[in-house]
């Protein structure tokens, strides 16, 4: 396995693939979590790489290489934004692909961990070319996740610095990129989703919710739900396996 350490414009990435790998291989661009970085999901690239796939492992805004030294508070008030960056990055993470010839019309995936598996959800209601996405404890409402992180914020004591006025227009950003609400966009596209019920962080229930309305408004198949009832925030060994094996094969 080649691991190359590279930096496409601003976005520093880890560029993963086999010596044998083939020019037209599936790609995948998998997004880490919060707090997290790039080099902590090689473990997901390997299971990927081992089955014929090119992976593209990028550092989110303020995070890993680009880390700006925020104190847990500072970064945690700035993290629609990361998110939102991240979504925008992805497109040109899909444009260099291009430009460096290791995208010749062969399908694209995308995954995530948590906050990588909440911005996988904002890609698939932008970019209709992702042909499959896998998304561990990650969750579609963007604007009830938003107002549940401002409560939680509020009911600790600390003041959100945003008026009234400049909460309407976040929810009203973060509504563009909500796929509970933009569901329509992601009929066609096969995802399978993977979350401990225990979840303290990223709370299961939405996300059950969700996935029970596609499938009933849609009558949509090529939808899974891997649910490990005693696991939190935390994806299991078995998890991580059973979606980078579904990824590949969705992809293949």
């Amino acid at each position: 396995m080649i691991v190359t350490t590279e930096a496409w414009g601003n976005i520093p990435l880890l560029h993963i693939y086999k010596e044998d790998t083939k020019k037209d291989a599936s790609i995948v661009i998998f997004l880490h979590g919060f707090e997290s970085g790039k080099e902590h999901n090689l473990h997901y690239a390997y299971q990927l790489v081992q089955q014929g796939c090119r992976v593209i492992l990028p550092d989110a805004h303020l995070h890993g290489e680009r880390d700006e030294k925020l104190d847990d508070v500072e970064i945690s008030l700035r993290f629609w934004e990361i998110v939102l960056t991240s979504i925008e990055e992805v497109g040109h993470i899909k444009h260099e692909l291009e430009k460096r010839g290791y995208f010749n019309g062969q399908k694209i995936g995308i995954g995530g961990t948590s906050m990588g598996g909440i911005t996988t959800l904002g890609c698939l209601t932008a970019y209709p070319w992702i042909d499959a996405a896998a998304i561990m404890m990650g969750t579609p409402g963007y604007v009830e996740l938003a107002k549940a992180q401002i409560a939680s914020v509020e009911q600790k004591g600390f003041k959100v610095p945003l008026n009234a006025e400049e909460k309407k227009n976040m929810f009203d950003t973060l509504s563009n990129f909500d796929a509970s609400i933009h569901s329509d966009n992601l009929i066609e596209t096969p995802l399978f989703f993977w979350h401990g019920e225990k979840d303290p962080v990223v709370p299961y229930e939405p996300t059950s919710q969700f996935i029970a309305a596609l499938r009933k408004q849609y009558d949509k198949q090529n939808i899974v739900l891997m649910n490990e009832k005693s696991a939190g925030h935390a994806v299991s060994r078995k998890g991580m396996l059973t979606s980078m094996q579904w990824l590949a094969n969705s992809l293949a």
